[in-house]
């Protein structure tokens, strides 16, 4: 039976093989943690070369971030053309009517923020008139002609839309801990 889930209560089904029916696939799975990675790994890029000096070592970490958030946005559009075409697993029963709401706002917020943020780094760097080179082998087409004044304007966008993604993935974690540790709702397993 469930922990603290009366919708498999009346159930011949375990625990586990109840979890089972409420997990996302394979493929979703892979591309959430895939995504997961490299949203922290471009943070960890940015965070280090933010008060570096100019010098080959920063452009190199800029580079890296520049990649890794391209990567994010190739893997967010895998994500959203899976996601068009297999439905995910419904939320616990146990979830309030509040609380199901909440999951689908934070959700559809990520999916935005993590599309929007790379695009607006893509037209910064377009802007600022440096090209972006695909991990060194594949020239991008620049979104924005070398614009000062747009690169003024976009730059604090990239920045609230990346502190707002850091934001909600923060609130995303601390919602599945919450729901594992307190309600003792194994919440993690749909996704592992």
């Amino acid at each position: 039976m469930a922990v603290g889930n009366p919708r498999f209560a009346n159930s011949t089904y375990t625990a586990s093989e109840a979890m089972e029916t409420l997990r996302y696939t394979r493929t979703a799975r892979a591309l959430h943690w895939l995504i997961a990675v490299g949203i922290g790994a471009a943070v960890v890029f940015a965070l280090s070369f933010d008060n570096m000096p100019l010098s080959p070592r920063k452009i190199q970490l800029i580079n890296c971030h520049k990649w890794t958030g391209l990567t994010v946005l190739w893997l967010m559009a895998a994500r959203i053309a899976w996601r068009m075409r297999h439905r995910p697993p419904p939320l616990p029963a146990t979830f309030a009517a509040w609380e199901q709401r909440a999951a689908q706002l934070v959700h559809v917020l990520l999916y935005a923020l993590m599309v929007v943020t790379p695009v607006l780094g893509w037209w910064l760097s377009s802007a600022k008139g440096f090209p972006i080179k695909y991990l060194g082998l594949v020239p991008l087409p620049d979104l924005a002609a070398k614009d000062r004044a747009a690169a003024e304007f976009v730059q604090p966008l990239h920045m609230f839309a990346a502190w707002s993604l850091v934001g909600l993935v923060a609130l995303h974690v601390a919602a599945t801990l919450k729901y594992r540790v307190v309600d003792q709702v194994p919440l993690l397993r749909r996704m592992a």
